[in-house]
């Protein structure tokens, strides 16, 4: 503005407009002050008194480029008033486009400044969800006596809290009792007694506080308070440990002899014949003679001999289980008529045996049931385990009543005394080359197997001059040599390594050429006479077994055969599927009440439970 232009405000009387049109263009227009409606304002009012006017009085529309408002409530000092003043004369040079920029210009730094505060935030944000991962990714989710965090009863830390209380109580009161017992406190000792029983009821066969009776609680309490009043007459420091002492050493001789007793009962259901099994053989072997079967003879009597097929080997008295090998093999085999399964039996089951494949053969391949007493040169005077069998000294280990109870001894010791090892059955895969003499090779196969693949492949893999090609079973330290044999005697230190690694019957190609070649008969006679004592190894055929064969046994691919389905409930579900043979080995058989149900399916599936004979005796699913 001009001078002039300036001054005009002070005479009160008009002014000069200075605006901007739609184009941009300035343009400039005399109006009188009263013509001025409410809306525009005077900044810097002189009330009246034109010698305290310091600034330029400057006529603007209201809220109209204005920055910012300053409350009548802010204390404003001499130095902010002056700023204050500087800036409004400075402003009062502007023109309306200026003022429209400033604002325009206000604007956008408002708006950057909030897209700044939100990146912040949101980077904020993201370091918070990255710092969240890393710590989910380092958290330890396992913990002591639990599998898993999330299991279910880990929901709740506390979830047994009650329960444990209340199990705790019940020693104390046990202690207490005994302690007010022999004080004569009789009163006392008939008080926490009762609070016992009770609190027994109230838990019942709980495991957790969700399945205690709803007054458990009510009852805690009451025992809390008798073990209160109980403490407070009789607490004695080394009174009370002694008794807690005594029950404690108490508590562990019951528990050593439940343990014995678990074994005892274990190994006698493992080895206990179920009604359904024994039913199944009596008619099967009445039928045999009743219908004359024992005259009909074997088909396909060529192939029993001929070395060019695949030959099996499987010696076993029981019908069902045997049946599961053959069918199981057969099924998955590319060529069944090329497949010969040699079965030995005993005298019992032989009817019964030969029965079942007589009615029950298998397509196309052929089946040979033998009698293991028509082996006329199986006999003491050659055979030196059956020499022992016989002997005065085997019959008092496992009949004569004076010898230790089974129950007063471990499960180690139990499971030598099993009756199998009396059976000349288990130890006839030491005589393969006298049984088959015209066959240079044969797979053994245990009755406590299923075959999940096609077998032949095993014929084609080279030996490499070894007589027994086995599956390894040592893990680290076990399943190894010094776990079976006695390496305090001195002829096993000398003769064998204590880390050799162990391996299983079950599945085992037997090369019965090399066999003849290096006499392997011959050595396990010899180790059988040095063992007449038991002391180089308990009774079995696994460790004659290593020592026969030790050295003279190739390794296979652990993918043949996987053992363990008859003791170990954990094993990986993928190698059990993936293998070529699976195999029961333990007490826990797929044909008992005992077996680990999760691994049943995987033999069951081959029975023919819709055979007429096997729903006469009740056996199913």
């Amino acid at each position: 503005m001009t001078e002039r232009n300036r001054m005009l405000p002070l005479q009160l009387k008009c002014l000069m407009i200075m605006r901007s049109d739609a184009s941009g263009t300035i343009r400039t227009s005399t109006v009188k002050m009263k013509d001025l409606s409410a809306s525009w304002v005077l900044e810097n009012p002189t009330n009246g008194d034109l010698h305290k006017l310091k600034g330029l009085q400057v006529l603007k529309l209201k809220d109209s480029y204005q920055t910012s408002k300053i409350s009548e409530e802010n204390v404003v000092d001499d130095h902010q008033l002056q700023e204050g003043e500087n800036q409004n004369h400075q402003r009062a040079s502007w023109s309306p486009v200026k003022f429209k920029r400033q604002e325009l210009r206000q604007k956008r730094r408002d708006l950057r400044t909030a897209e700044l505060v939100r990146q912040d935030k949101g980077a904020d944000k993201e370091m918070q969800a990255t710092a969240a991962i890393e710590n989910l990714k380092n958290m330890d989710t396992v913990v002591k006596g639990k599998y898993s965090i999330w299991r279910r009863d880990f929901e709740n830390p506390n979830s047994d809290s009650t329960l444990k209380l209340m199990r705790d109580q019940i020693i104390m009161a046990k202690a207490y009792a005994n302690i007010a017992k022999s004080k004569n406190q009789i009163v006392l000792y008939n008080s926490l007694l009762e609070h016992v029983r009770e609190n027994l009821r109230a838990i019942g066969e709980a495991n957790s506080d969700a399945e205690l009776h709803p007054s458990s609680l009510d009852h805690a309490k009451a025992m809390g308070h008798a073990l209160s009043m109980a403490k407070d007459k009789l607490y004695d420091c080394h009174t009370v440990a002694r008794k807690l002492r005594a029950m404690l050493l108490s508590t562990e001789d019951n528990v050593g002899s439940l343990k014995k007793r678990s074994a005892f009962l274990i190994q006698l259901a493992a080895k206990t014949v179920p009604k359904p099994l024994h039913c199944l053989p009596l008619q099967l072997a009445a039928d045999y003679f009743v219908y004359g079967y024992q005259n009909k003879k074997d088909l396909n009597e060529e192939k029993l001999e001929d070395p060019s097929l695949y030959h099996y080997a499987i010696f076993s008295d029981n019908v069902l289980a045997t049946s599961v090998v053959v069918n199981s093999t057969v099924l998955h085999a590319n060529e069944p008529e090329k497949h010969v399964f040699h079965i030995v039996t005993d005298k019992l089951n032989f009817a019964a045996m030969r029965m079942w494949f007589i009615l029950n053969a298998p397509e196309k391949a052929t089946v040979q049931v033998e009698n293991i007493d028509d082996f006329k040169w199986l006999n003491s005077s050659y055979c030196s385990v059956l020499r022992q069998l016989e002997s005065a000294r085997i019959k008092e280990y496992y009949f004569k009543a004076n010898h230790p109870s089974s129950l007063s001894v471990g499960s180690d010791h139990l499971k030598y005394r099993n009756p199998k090892y009396l059976s000349m059955l288990n130890h006839l895969r030491f005589y393969l080359p006298e049984v088959y003499p015209k066959l240079n090779k044969i797979l053994f196969l245990d009755d406590d197997i299923v075959v999940q693949k096609n077998l032949t492949p095993l014929w084609d893999i080279d030996l490499q001059g070894m007589v027994n090609g086995a599956v390894e079973t040592c893990k680290e330290s076990f399943h190894r040599f010094d776990k079976y044999l006695n390496f305090t005697n001195p002829k096993i230190v000398e003769n064998f390594n204590p880390n050799a690694c162990g391996w299983a019957f079950g599945m085992n190609m037997f090369d019965l050429k090399e066999w003849r070649k290096r006499n392997i008969t011959a050595i396990y006679h010899r180790w059988q006479d040095m063992n007449e004592d038991r002391t180089l190894w308990k009774l079995g055929t696994l460790p004659p077994g290593l020592i026969t064969f030790y050295n003279l046994t190739y390794p296979l691919d652990r993918k043949w055969h996987v053992l363990g389905l008859g003791y170990d409930p954990a094993l990986n579900q993928t190698e059990i599927e993936n293998a070529a043979v699976i195999h029961y080995n333990g007490n826990y058989k797929p044909w008992l009440d005992l077996a680990v149900s999760k691994y049943k399916s995987y033999w069951s599936k081959y029975v023919k439970f819709d055979n007429y004979y096997l729903q006469l005796c009740n056996i199913s699913e």
